[in-house]
């Protein structure tokens, strides 16, 4: 991508947002008309981001595979995947552990649920938390097809690691079938490209139906919690992300944000960080010089297991909950949260609604009533837009300096003005 294409979609980008963002608040103060809601929102916008969405997670699976068995089998040294994995999995859990600290800081000072009355009704079903022992196992396929076809991550991407490594060790062979997984690599990276042409649109769609359905008012009942989640969540991917890129890599933080900005447009306007796994893929390769065997394990991982924005959203919501129902929470209390939310966000990478699933069980674990979860439930969905375009910038920040400590970032890349 060059550089006028690349600031051009840029600029496309942010006028699809802002667009989708001004017209489904407009048509949300329009009420119930039946012609918006059936035909525009229900019928247009729905399609459109319906079309845009399912073109990108059709890409996860094949660039999730393709992209770590040619990563993995390019390591003439399997020890040094070993440690690449130590480091990736080391600062996932870093930064989770400083997300959901920093958010308990900031909410126990400020009281978002001090004096909160309830205006929300405080029902929620939470789903089964499950057993430590299934999780697990469950990282480990017994069908790596079937893990394709239920897009599995974790078995994906454990079933790739050990088919590189394979092909790595295996001569010849291995060097012929490898071959063909890095131009099988190059086409897929092509169809990304040619899906990011129509972003602008499929995120105008995306964004007029969120705001059309949601709107601004859902915020104001909740205003105090709302916008203490969003300063924290602002916080750590700007002054958190950014003090460890540079203290641990010597990398500078306004050129990454500066050459990254595209990835969180995505991530905000789909809230799905597998959706956004092949542009963020794409980017931090091609625009931030990183070699394909640490991008290639670190991005795709860290969407399944990194989530800072949740985190942070559990550590605020703990506070508040435990504010509106009177329930005092002690330093040991607060500690227990920020261990069950660090290692809960592992491993319940794949369960459906995992952001609840986790905060449910955080609640459990300081004896907080579920129930509370309800009272937040009508801002969850536009603070999730946020918490996903903060969860796949710490994957590029992890990966960066990862990369970085292995000498395996291009720094020309880095530092080139494209």
């Amino acid at each position: 991508m060059t550089h006028g294409t690349s600031s051009k979609l840029t600029r496309n980008i942010m006028i699809g947002m802002v667009s989708g963002l001004v017209l489904g608040c407009l048509l949300n103060l329009m009420g119930s008309n039946e012609f918006v809601q059936n035909i525009v929102i229900g019928g247009v916008f729905e399609l459109g981001g319906r079309i845009f969405m399912a073109s990108l997670k059709v890409l996860v699976v094949p660039l999730v595979f393709v992209s770590i068995v040619c990563g993995t089998s390019s390591l003439d040294d399997i020890k040094r995947l070993g440690r690449i994995g130590s480091k990736t999995m080391g600062l996932y859990i870093l930064t989770t552990a400083l997300a959901i600290g920093v958010a308990i800081l900031v909410a126990v000072i400020v009281s978002p649920g001090a004096g909160f009355t309830m205006t929300a009704p405080s029902t929620y079903s939470a789903a089964a938390t499950p057993p430590l022992l299934d999780v697990i196992a469950n990282i480990f396929p017994s069908n790596p097809f079937k893990a394709m076809v239920d897009a599995e991550m974790l078995q994906i991407i454990v079933f790739a690691v050990l088919f590189g490594v394979a092909l790595s060790l295996s001569g010849a062979p291995g060097k012929r079938i490898s071959a063909f997984f890095n131009d099988l690599n190059e086409i897929i990276l092509k169809m990304v490209m040619m899906l990011i042409g129509f972003a602008p649109y499929g995120v105008f769609c995306l964004l007029s139906k969120t705001f059309a359905l949601q709107g601004f008012a859902a915020i104001l009942p909740l205003a105090k919690y709302f916008f203490v989640v969003l300063g924290v969540l602002f916080f750590h991917a700007i002054f958190v992300y950014g003090s460890m890129l540079k203290i641990m890599s010597g990398l500078s933080p306004l050129t990454f944000f500066k050459k990254y900005k595209e990835v969180p447009m995505f991530a905000f306007s789909t809230a799905s960080s597998n959706a956004t796994l092949p542009v963020n893929l794409e980017v931090v390769e091609k625009k931030l010089g990183v070699s394909n065997s640490i991008a290639s394990f670190a991005i795709p991982l860290g969407a399944t297991v990194n989530m800072d924005g949740t985190a942070i959203m559990q550590g605020v919501a703990t506070v508040f909950v435990a504010q509106v129902y009177n329930i005092p929470l002690g330093f040991t209390e607060y500690l227990m949260v920020i261990l069950t939310a660090t290692l809960a966000s592992i491993g319940t990478a794949g369960v459906p609604g995992v952001g609840l699933v986790m905060l449910a069980m955080v609640f459990r674990q300081v004896n907080l009533p579920v129930e509370g979860i309800g009272l937040i439930i009508g801002v969850d969905r536009l603070l999730d837009m946020v918490r996903t375009a903060v969860n796949v910038t710490g994957d590029a920040v992890v990966s960066c300096i990862v990369a970085k400590t292995e000498g395996q970032l291009d720094m020309k890349v880095f530092e080139a003005d494209n």
